[in-house]
């Protein structure tokens, strides 16, 4: 088993913790390495721990494999920053105000592929994640975007830590890289379809297609606020 260990950030400020992410230091050349040669690698997040991996096929390929995940499942891609998103995604002008409604990272989002990708990344409609937790960003700086998926195999619960879940997957046989961190585990991200890919007859619409750390309600009160505020539909 490759493993990377790296400063636990869990406990410090925002603020501190995302000036101590941004030094190069903390990503280390064999990190990169593991995920250059098409490795996964367990990485923190703000809710549960990650399996990362380049969004290629061979790499995804290792990965569904650890996963034991059926192809037909596409998993999500993490992203340090919407301009990292933006050049897999189409964004819309109301995207950077909802992620700024919502903590950071609890949200992930099914948009349109600027160009269409695997399909076990979604092919033309992919699921972004703007990452909150400073490793994570710090790691997908280094990198360029990643798997976000949990990093557990399909049908287990996840892990609330990374060492563990590298463990799990350890003695099922597989080798990963690990990315230390303090992860607060819980609930997963809340997935939206945004309506850019939403088909709707009359009016554009979001769908909430997984309940996660933001309650459905919340969206759907933030979304009509957004539509009573504007006085118009987004997208008409």
């Amino acid at each position: 088993m490759q493993i990377l260990c790296l400063p636990q950030i869990g406990n410090t400020s925002s603020e501190e913790g995302q000036s101590l992410a941004a030094d190069s230091k903390i990503i280390t050349p064999k990190a990169q390495s593991i995920v250059a040669s098409g490795g996964c690698v367990v990485y923190p997040t703000s809710t549960q721990p990650a399996l990362g991996c380049l969004p290629t096929n061979t790499a995804l390929d290792g990965l569904y494999a650890i996963k034991n995940r059926p192809s037909h499942m596409p998993v999500s891609i993490g992203v340090a920053d919407l301009e990292q998103a933006s050049d897999l995604v189409e964004l819309t002008d109301e995207i950077p105000d909802l992620l700024a409604s919502f903590p950071e990272g609890s949200l992930t989002l099914l948009l349109p592929a600027k160009e269409a990708l695997d399909s076990r990344l979604g092919g033309d409609k992919i699921a972004i994640r703007v990452v909150a937790h400073p490793v994570a960003k710090a790691l997908l700086r280094a990198t360029g975007p990643l798997t976000a998926t949990s990093a557990n195999i399909s049908g287990t619960e996840p892990e609330s830590n990374c060492p563990d879940a590298v463990d799990i997957l350890e003695k099922a046989g597989h080798e990963v890289g690990l990315v230390e961190g303090k992860t607060p585990g819980g609930s997963p991200s809340t997935l939206i379809a945004w309506y850019s890919v939403c088909d709707s007859s009359d009016n554009a619409s979001i769908e909430v297609l997984r309940e996660g750390i933001v309650p459905t309600d919340e969206v759907l009160l933030w979304w009509k606020s957004r539509i009573s505020n504007n006085g118009e539909t987004p997208g008409m």
